[in-house]
């Protein structure tokens, strides 16, 4: 948190810096006799640039646009323009304060992650069960998770079933039934049955602290906003210098030369940057949308690929049931489902809560109601002994018919769909269908993606069914399944050499690809927090038809940034020609700064109304998604 607090100060810092300066300037000009308090401004508001610009050429050698703020600062005190220098540095500190203040400086994901981590576990060693610190557990050991908790080490399964939500790691909507010999990871939190796993990974080699250090090393590469003023800055030294030396050689006049370094220094240049970001993050703002990094607006407007999460982010994560299957002649599919839903009304499965919800009749009673971990439930429903579950399930309790069922189910599940079979008095009668659902908008959405340019890419740690399924219906130009977050990863480097990336995603297991991405947008109303320390840009009420209208407002910024820097560069070098014949001194100079600098202001003050939110786009309807494995 000190990283929070340390910007917070900065920034009060800065501002009443720049409201102290102001008043004083204000003074020195209203009283004759407080002239001297114009020094005040100069102080506080030009020595720090003056001082970052020496440190910067002395120790990394780096010439930016405040070596000449610096240089004109100095001159014009030097030469007795006391106003003219305490505009400019006024003027500066207001640049950097805007700067500065679409950044958010506040990281601290990464302990959170780590808070998130097990403190302790239940150690089975000779028969007994202990708890102890996580520090203590070792290679070998068994360790006993129960319902509701997280699994805090790796390793596989040697008794006992239950289901496990792996959302945090790969954001699948389905909870995955595991039983012995089957793998569990920490982070992954068990819902149902108690099981005892075989640890193979504990301290920093866990999934869990893996996922840690993928997320600290994210952003090593991501590309970084650069202050367009310091951009061109060398080229901005070096004419500034030449023209006001030729200047003081032709005219033999100090006055002339410090003009020339007056007016040619890059206020509304470096003021075009940030008052258009911040007008358009304003304008987001409007809509729920919360910019946390100004320089991602810049770098949206040349995003040419767009990765998107599904569950969460496409999908609303949660399951619907579509229907039953019947595969018995004797039993319809509406008695199926008065069964069997029947049954899972009683179940706090997502599955089971899923097949309840579909029901729209009458609930029938339920006696001798049985959950059994990672594998269904059972129960009898008016005199008759009902099951539903997995097909290991349905082969100890109602193996009859069972391979005609499981072979009508097989298309299913190859469209993607989740199956629970269902069985009556020892036959196997049926199937359920369920899958995710789409958010209302999203195929919308993705078309209006493809008609700005954008080539989108769905990444999800579902299977290959449920992920070609869902991308086919989007209307996504390419799917990745099966995705671990270092896969997500993976996935945002090979792009970037490629053009600029933006990620779109809701859970913990997008944080590392949110983050390195050149820009992260988090669906923030449901989703993880740990997504929306990581992203750049934050959708309240995860309305992802949005993202089109953030395309478009970033691309307006920037023509509106390009405007005013090619504004402030005609000004400065008109400036600089009456400097140069005399017809200009350095107080007026610093008036056609600060007149220049107004206009900027006002050009991006325009963004803060520009709409760009009404439209969806109508491109035609996309091919079939290539498809590839994590």
């Amino acid at each position: 948190m000190s990283l929070v607090k340390d910007a917070i100060l900065s920034q009060k810092i800065e501002f009443s810096c720049i409201v102290i300066g102001i008043a004083a300037l204000a003074a020195s000009f209203l009283a004759e006799w407080a002239w001297p308090i114009v020094f005040v401004p100069i102080a506080i508001c030009g020595a720090p640039i003056v001082w970052g610009a020496i440190v910067g050429v002395v120790k990394e050698h780096d010439i930016t646009a405040d070596v000449l703020v610096s240089v004109a600062i100095v001159a014009s005190v030097l030469i007795g323009e006391y106003d003219a220098a305490a505009e400019i540095a006024i003027i500066m500190q207001i640049g950097e304060f805007f700067e500065e203040a679409t950044v958010d400086h506040a990281n601290a994901s990464i302990m959170k992650l780590v808070n998130m981590r097990p403190t302790t576990a239940r150690v089975v060693r000779d028969g007994a069960e202990a708890v102890v610190p996580i520090e203590e557990v070792r290679l070998g050991d068994i360790v006993r998770i129960v319902p509701g908790e997280m699994v805090p080490v790796d390793g596989t399964v040697t008794s006992g079933s239950t289901s496990v939500n792996n959302s945090i790691l790969t954001g699948e909507s389905v909870p995955r039934d595991v039983t012995v010999g089957d793998r569990v990871s920490s982070g992954t939190v068990n819902m149902y049955g108690s099981v005892d796993v075989e640890v193979d990974r504990v301290g920093d080699d866990t999934t869990l602290a893996r996922m840690a250090r993928i997320i600290e090393n994210a952003d090593a590469g991501k590309s970084r906003i650069v202050r367009t003023a310091d951009r061109w800055a060398v080229y901005i030294v070096a004419i500034a210098f030449t023209v006001a030396v030729l200047s003081y050689l032709v005219f033999q006049d100090v006055y002339r030369s410090v003009t020339v370094l007056v007016v040619f220094c890059p206020c509304a240049l470096i003021l075009a940057t940030p008052t258009a970001i911040m007008a358009a993050a304003g304008n987001m703002s409007k809509r729920g949308i919360l910019v946390k990094d100004g320089g991602a607006v810049e770098r949206m407007a040349s995003v040419d690929t767009l990765l998107m999460d599904k569950t969460g982010t496409l999908t609303t994560g949660e399951v619907a049931c579509h229907g039953f299957t019947s595969t018995d002649p004797g039993t319809d599919a509406e008695a199926i489902e008065r069964l069997v839903s029947a049954v899972e009304s009683r179940s706090e499965h997502p599955l089971g809560r899923a097949i309840a919800a579909a029901h729209t009749g009458d609930v029938a009673e339920t006696s001798d109601f049985n959950y059994l971990p990672g594998l269904g439930v059972s129960g009898t429903v008016e005199g008759r002994a009902v099951v539903a579950g997995n097909e290991r399930l349905m082969r100890g309790l109602c193996p009859g018919n069972l391979d005609l069922t499981v072979g009508a189910a097989a298309e299913a599940r190859d469209d993607g769909y989740t199956v629970v079979f269902a069985g009556i008095d020892g036959r196997a009668v049926g199937f359920a269908v369920l899958s995710d659902t789409l958010k209302n908008g999203s195929a919308e959405a993705v078309r209006d993606l493809r008609s700005l340019g954008l080539r989108t890419v769905m990444l999800t740690g579902d299977s290959r069914q449920v992920a070609r399924r869902t991308a086919d219906a989007l209307g996504m130009d390419e799917v990745v399944w099966e995705c671990l977050p270092e896969d997500k990863l993976r996935k945002v480097k090979d792009l970037e050499g490629s053009g600029r990336t933006c990620m779109v995603g809701d859970g913990i297991n997008d944080a590392p690809s949110l983050r390195r991405a050149d820009v992260g947008i988090a669906m923030g109303g449901m989703g993880n927090e740990m997504a929306t320390e990581n992203a750049d840009i934050v959708f309240v009420d995860d309305d992802i038809s949005k993202v089109g209208g953030v395309v478009r407002l970033s691309r307006r910024t920037l023509l509106t940034i390009k405007a005013g820097i090619a504004f402030s560069i005609a000004l400065n070098s008109a400036a600089m020609v009456l400097a140069v014949l005399g017809l200009m001194g350095p107080v007026a100079g610093a008036l056609v700064h600060n007149v220049g600098s107004v206009i900027v202001i006002v050009m991006a003050a325009l963004l803060l109304r520009h709409d760009c939110w009404g439209r969806s786009g109508a491109g035609t309807a996309a091919p079939g998604a290539t498809t590839s494995p994590a």
